[in-house]
């Protein structure tokens, strides 16, 4: 894998969502002037200034970012991330960001960090590294993607954050909320190396973030460092076992429960067993409507992630 063709001194071009975070927009493009200012190197903002915008934004500074042998950069949470991402996958592109974001979890998994100061200075000075990217179907995601009962925390975590703000006791209340009024179970048949399985599963999820896996005690938390996701699926249960799950969970043991079925893969096909053609997936806590079946697999291309050589918060839990 040859790492991208930067300029000497590569401009930054930024996707800034202005509705990510605290929602500091002015702050963080201060920031951003006056950091690239003090090394003298050239940058450019777009602005996402409505919902529909961030992946025009994101295109147009991809585009750019090629003309200029630059790096392209996602200013925002992981929704914000996961669409910079798609447009920069197989550009040829570097790739760079600034998280803005309630729980951060590629860019801590990465070692950058939360500051925009400090991760302003990874830009400005470090390379870029192959980085892990997964697919369902054609959608990126960098952290996770699911369906089922976790994709419906993150609908009903969206409509709390509207109402409430971005809080993380918001996150965890409307968390609550859901699994006290529970989802319908999935009937889903498994494929992947050979083998084979139905279940019978009130959530699917695929992961690709080893600090979120680390974070909460499963055996596959080392899969994206071999070139592998992680699947994990639920039995279905009641409101009260389930909360026993997210207390397991929190403790960093979910792992160990034996309701939780996981495993590792290249790439596996997910097709329902009764009904339901199209589904409501999460990427990176994005919902999108695909078509079943949903094939999950390690993307061929890595990201090239301008990121520190070590990760100091995803060591830590490995110890």
């Amino acid at each position: 894998m040859t790492p991208p063709d930067l300029a000497p001194h590569p401009p930054l071009l930024i996707v800034l969502n202005a509705g990510s975070g605290s929602g500091e927009a002015a702050r963080t493009r201060d920031i951003i002037a006056t950091g690239c200012a003090a090394v003298q190197r050239d940058f450019q903002i777009y602005e996402v200034d409505g919902p529909n915008r961030l992946q025009a934004c994101a295109r147009e500074a991809v585009e750019r970012a090629r003309e200029m042998r630059g790096v392209v950069v996602a200013a925002g949470g992981d929704g914000t991330i996961n669409a910079v991402a798609q447009a920069a996958l197989n550009s040829g592109c570097a790739f760079g960001v600034l998280p803005q974001g309630t729980f951060n979890y590629f860019s801590r998994t990465h070692g950058i960090p939360p500051d925009t100061g400090e991760a302003l200075q990874v830009l400005l000075n470090e390379n870029p590294r192959a980085v892990q990217v997964g697919m369902v179907n054609e959608k990126v995601f960098l952290v996770n993607a699911s369906l089922g009962l976790y994709a419906k925390l993150l609908e009903d975590r969206e409509a709390f954050k509207a109402q409430y703000g971005r809080h993380r006791w918001v996150a965890f209340w409307s968390g609550l909320v859901t699994v006290l009024r529970g989802v319908r179970p999935w009937y889903l048949h498994m494929s992947w190396h050979g083998k084979q399985r139905d279940i019978r599963t009130q959530t699917l999820f695929v992961a690709n973030n080893s600090l979120q896996m680390h974070q909460v005690g499963l055996a596959e938390a080392d899969a994206p460092e071999q070139g592998q996701l992680a699947a994990i699926a639920l039995k279905p249960q009641s409101a009260f076992a389930m909360l026993g799950l997210l207390a397991r969970g929190a403790l960093g043991r979910l792992g160990d429960a034996d309701s939780v079925l996981s495993f590792s893969f290249e790439s596996m096909s997910v097709r329902p067993m009764r009904g339901r053609g199209r589904v409501k997936v999460a990427t990176d806590g994005e919902i999108n409507w695909l078509d079943m079946p949903l094939d999950f697999r390690v993307a061929p291309q890595p990201l090239w992630l301008l990121r520190p050589d070590v990760a100091p918060e995803l060591e830590a839990t490995r110890q």
